[in-house]
């Protein structure tokens, strides 16, 4: 047991950082890697994915809390298209995670995979937007929101990897664009805690420690561990070329969904 709360404490200092820097919540580097750790450690196969969904999920909120401080004290949060895009973010959130849990560990391992090499491709590319393109009006960021929040609860995101490019297509600097979304990933954090624990509810296959599909020992660690790590990626993200990191984080990206993948497929 005290090998995988050391391998849970590296993995909440990691995702912490890349969720300050990148205005992630950590789910696509968590995801895969809790993935291959939960088989590792004999849980149920049928559940494994959507155990790593969840508590990926829950050990976002205290990650998106940090990062979004730490944002703030930078000036580069857009509150009003945080509140534009809250509530149709909580909708599609909860709402997605019913369809998550009736999935099977193969589809939604696929669906994982396929979705971050498209954000990853998205991110090489780096497209620049129309100039003369604009925030839509609350209709259209909440149709947004929704949007991001079915596919976030699908794939255990924080959103960033969905919101910073639509923010960057609205013509919002690429700064501002990861701290508004470090602020977006905490209701989706929240909506998609509570659905994953419900629809894991009673489930007799799951291990002890358990509420839902939320496994508590690997949110506790890695919760702590990211609260203190991502204010140090939120001050990189201010200094460093960001742009390049985000190429750097997109190979990464497609590395964990692959073997993510490659896990669930031979198991």
């Amino acid at each position: 047991m005290i090998i995988w709360i050391g391998s849970y404490l590296l993995l909440g200092l990691m995702t912490g950082f890349l969720a300050g820097l990148f205005g992630i919540g950590g789910g696509a580097v968590m995801v895969p890697l809790l993935t291959v750790m939960f088989v590792a450690q004999g849980f149920a196969p049928d559940y494994v994915v959507h155990l790593a969904l969840g508590t990926s999920m829950a050990a976002i909120v205290p990650t998106s809390i940090a990062s979004m401080r730490a944002h703030n004290k930078h000036g580069a949060v857009l509150w009003p298209a945080v509140r534009g895009l809250a509530p149709g973010i909580v909708v599609g959130t909860f709402a997605a995670t019913f369809l998550a849990a009736w999935l099977s560990p193969r589809p939604l391992a696929i669906f994982f995979c396929l979705f971050m090499t498209y954000v990853a491709v998205q991110m090489v590319l780096n497209r620049k937007p129309d100039a003369a393109r604009e925030l839509p009006g609350l209709t259209g960021l909440t149709g947004a929101g929704m949007g991001i929040g079915s596919v976030s609860a699908l794939v255990a995101i924080g959103g960033g990897t969905m919101t910073v490019p639509f923010l960057v297509w609205c013509n919002v600097r690429l700064q501002t664009a990861i701290g508004t979304s470090a602020a977006v990933g905490l209701p989706i954090a929240l909506a998609g805690s509570l659905g994953y624990i419900l629809n894991g509810w009673g489930i007799p296959e799951l291990p002890a420690y358990t509420l839902g599909f939320v496994y508590w020992p690997a949110v506790l660690v890695m919760a702590g561990a990211s609260f203190f790590s991502a204010p140090l990626g939120a001050r990189l993200a201010h200094s460093l070329p960001v742009a390049t990191l985000k190429k750097l984080f997109a190979v990464l990206v497609i590395l964990l969904a692959l073997q993510m993948l490659r896990t669930v497929l031979n198991y």
